[in-house]
């Protein structure tokens, strides 16, 4: 088994280094990014995107209550693995708050796919694979430049930006991190889409995914999912994790997740775990940003538009 825990690799945080210096949370394993707040001579600290993971969950809130001793960190937010090892409970008397934040469409992948796509799932996905050839690239890192042309595509039409948008050096980096996954799809011998995926022993999770205008137009992502359900089964994985809706609100129509939920077997929650470390100063901050709108933290609400 190809086997790597990418999200808590020293190498995966600093990947994102533009967003915030890396910080290791030494007793739980875990990295958070500290980033300087725009006007202001101080800083917070936030979970790598998407998901915070680390090695001792029963250990990470006496790393976040030892972030009180940092000098100039403001605040503190994370969202949680999944298939992290703790539970709700266990979490609140570090935080100040811990919501529910999106569930996680997962697969079980001791299902067969063809019983665990729906039946609109597998007619597209049969459909592609009719015209498409999948097959896993075992040297991730040798497409790198056509991988970031794929997932510039993605960044236009859904417009992305920040930590989601990556970039080249970013990407270089996190493909070499251990435990990546890639199928691609080709289309007359054209890359026309690829799924990237990380394993973590029993538990892959569907790292970013990217089609080219005619991997769109034939339906390239669910071929490549329907094979990496076969693949990562092969590989010994139980549980893959194909993530949320995108949006901080649930929007049954989306298209993305109506594509998630077509081939989840179940779902798993995420939270989002906040506190304010620096309370006279978080609320200076949060005035000046003029309103919150329910963000944490609030005087970064203004980088949602």
């Amino acid at each position: 088994m190809r086997d790597g825990n990418a999200y808590l690799h020293p190498q995966y945080a600093r990947s994102l280094s533009a967003f915030g210096e890396p910080l290791k949370l030494p007793r739980c394993g875990g990295w958070l990014l500290r980033r300087e707040i725009p006007g202001a001579d101080a800083t917070d600290a936030a979970g790598c995107y998407p998901l915070f993971a680390c090695r001792d969950w029963s250990s990470l809130g006496e790393d976040v209550d030892a972030l009180d001793a940092l000098e100039g960190v403001v605040s503190v937010v994370l969202v949680t693995d999944p298939f992290g090892g703790f539970t709700r409970e266990e979490l609140e008397p570090h935080f100040d708050d811990v919501r529910f934040f999106k569930p996680h469409f997962v697969i079980d992948l001791t299902e067969p796919v063809e019983r665990v796509a729906s039946r609109h799932h597998r007619y597209y996905a049969r459909r592609a694979l009719r015209e498409l050839e999948i097959e896993e690239q075992l040297r991730p890192v040798d497409i790198l430049d056509e991988w970031t042309g794929l997932y510039a595509v993605l960044v236009e039409r859904k417009g992305l930006r920040g930590i989601q948008a990556f970039s080249r050096d970013a990407f270089a980096t996190q493909l070499r991190i251990p435990g990546a996954v890639m199928l691609v799809a080709r289309l007359d011998g054209e890359l026309v889409g690829a799924d990237w995926y990380y394993v973590n022993g029993s538990v892959a999770y569907r790292h970013l995914a990217a089609s080219s205008p005619e991997g769109y137009r034939v339906s390239a992502s669910y071929a490549l999912l329907w094979r990496a359900i076969e693949l990562l089964a092969k590989l010994g994985v139980r549980w893959l994790d194909i993530g949320g809706a995108p949006g901080l609100s649930e929007q049954p129509d989306d298209g993305l997740r109506q594509f998630k939920k077509g081939w989840s077997t179940d779902t798993r929650p995420t939270y989002l775990a906040t506190r304010v470390l620096d309370h006279r100063r978080y609320e200076e901050l949060s005035r000046r940003a003029g309103g919150t709108n329910g963000y944490f933290p609030a005087y970064r609400a203004m980088e949602l538009t």
